[in-house]
């Protein structure tokens, strides 16, 4: 059997780094499957479902996402639905503000399980798994305090402008999806290989399906993936899923000094320091960045306590300074006299 990808593998054995998001074990062996998978990319269309968005063709690779998915992988699969609660809505919010398809909420599910602290063998980060290139195109931070990937707010804004992107350059969406997951240039060839080829003209929805065999193994099987998530997670009913989705944390922005520790944070709004972490897990130090202002989340009607804390620190500070000044005052007053003075 032909190993599942060092990616999707990633994703699956990561479970044990995401425990102060939720997701706190493992999901079964990804080698273990519930059917064996097709050996040819020469695929027949058997059905197209008619929903919105993103189109959902049912054929034997999406069958065999499905069954793992609904099978060995549940336990894996629930969680990620569960997660979706956290995110869901404010991932479908910024997609109708582009007019792009709400469908698209699940590549976030087969990135990462909706968790902005996976992290890839290829060094991509974040609920959108994101390279370093590409997040710096799309105007992230990326550096040693912080790494906006991990940020869900920006990196989802990042993320869909980058699929917006592809989809203006592939007009498809299966072929917007794998250049997301194979890069645009790989993509790109394999459509001009074809075309070399001398192949007829095809549906934008097929062309996918007809190329598949040029793209590496992962993107060979990421749609495939992210069709199967998409039917699942609109009908989890249907395929027997009951979970309880997770709720949003609400939260509102405060701006500290540079270089103040969540640690700091968390004493001055009587907040457990893993819940600032987890409102921000792109500051990876667990600290801003130094010698500029910064914006931190904290939960919602905690910021006026920051504000007030610092206000405390800063007069008990400016106290402590007056004091200095006017023993400094004295004391070259007393020198000025002809009193002895030493340091």
């Amino acid at each position: 059997m032909t190993s599942i990808p060092l990616r999707i593998m990633a994703l699956l054995l990561a479970g044990a780094a995401f425990t102060s998001c939720g997701w706190d074990s493992e999901a079964p062996d990804p080698l273990t499957s519930d059917s064996p998978r097709p050996n040819s990319f020469s695929v027949d269309t058997k059905e197209v479902i008619p929903l919105a968005g993103v189109p959902l063709e049912v054929n034997a690779p999406v069958e065999v996402w499905v069954r793992r998915f609904s099978g060995t992988w549940r336990p894996a699969f629930q969680k990620w639905l569960a997660r979706e609660g956290l995110y869901g809505d404010m991932i479908r919010r910024k997609l109708q503000s582009r007019g792009l398809p709400e469908d698209l909420v699940y590549l976030a599910m087969v990135e990462s399980g909706f968790s902005p602290l996976a992290y890839s063998p290829a060094a991509a980060s974040g609920m959108w798994q994101m390279v370093d290139g590409t997040a710096r195109r799309y105007g992230l931070r990326v550096d040693a305090y912080v790494d906006e990937r991990r940020d869900p707010v920006r990196a989802t804004d990042a993320a869909l402008d980058y699929l917006d992107d592809l989809y203006a350059q592939f007009g498809s969406w299966y072929l917007a999806a794998a250049a997301y997951n194979a890069g645009e240039n790989r993509v790109a060839r394999a459509l001009e290989a074809r075309a070399s080829a001398g192949e007829g003209e095809t549906s934008d929805r097929d062309l996918f399906w007809e190329i598949m065999g040029e793209l590496p193994e992962e993107t060979r099987q990421y749609v495939p993936m992210l069709i199967a998530a998409m039917m699942i997670a609109q009908q989890a009913g249907l395929y027997g899923f009951d979970f309880e989705a997770h709720e949003p944390m609400p939260f509102e922005h405060v701006f500290v000094p540079g270089g103040t520790t969540l640690a700091r944070v968390a004493r001055l709004t009587g907040t457990p320091e893993a819940t600032l972490a987890e409102l921000n897990p792109h500051l990876i130090l667990g600290v801003t960045p130094p010698h500029v202002t910064y914006p931190v989340r904290v939960p919602a009607g905690k910021a006026a306590t920051v504000v007030a804390g610092y206000g405390r620190v800063n007069a008990q500070l400016l106290a402590l300074a007056a004091e200095a000044r006017a023993a400094l005052s004295a004391e070259a007053v007393a020198l000025e006299g002809g009193g002895a003075g030493s340091y």
